[in-house]
C-alpha cells in the first residue's frame, strides 16, 4: 500500500497500518471491519485527516470519513471549548495569549497596547481559519 512517492508515514500510522494488514490477513472472505479497528483508524484520521488515513490504512474514503464525523459528534474532554474574559481581566495594555484551534495548529501572540475587541477579532480570525 503506497500513501505517496516520498511521504514519510508517522510512527502510530504505520502500526495502525500493520494490525489493519494482520486482520485482513486472517479473516474470511466477507467478514466486516472490527469497531477497534475502525475506532482506531476514525482517531488516527482526526490526528492525520482521512484522506491520508484511508490511503495509509487501505480504507474507504467515505466509509472512514463517516465514522470520524460520527465519533466528532461525541463530547470531547472535560476541557472547556472557549473561555470567556470578563471585560475586567483584558483592561491591562499587556498580554501574552496562546490559541490552539484543536487540530494541532496554534498561535501565541504578545500585545501591549491594545484593545479587548482587537483580541477579540484575532482568536476569531485563527479559529475561523482552521
Amino acid at each position: 500500500m503506497r500513501t505517496g512517492s516520498s511521504e514519510v508515514v508517522p510512527g502510530d500510522l504505520a502500526e495502525a497500518r500493520s494490525r489493519f494488514q494482520a486482520w485482513r490477513n486472517r479473516r474470511e472472505r466477507g467478514c466486516r471491519i472490527p469497531v477497534r479497528l475502525w475506532a482506531l483508524a476514525a482517531k488516527l484520521a482526526s490526528r492525520y485527516g482521512v484522506s491520508r488515513t484511508s490511503m495509509a490504512l487501505g480504507l474507504d474514503y467515505y466509509g472512514l470519513k463517516k465514522r470520524v464525523e460520527e465519533a466528532g459528534d461525541q463530547p470531547q474532554s472535560g476541557r472547556p471549548a472557549f473561555v470567556e474574559l470578563p471585560s475586567s481581566a483584558v483592561t491591562g495594555k499587556h498580554c501574552a495569549v496562546e490559541l490552539d484551534n484543536g487540530h494541532g495548529a496554534m498561535m501565541r501572540v504578545q500585545l501591549s497596547g491594545y484593545d479587548a475587541a482587537d483580541l477579540a477579532a484575532l482568536a476569531g480570525s485563527f479559529w475561523s481559519a482552521g
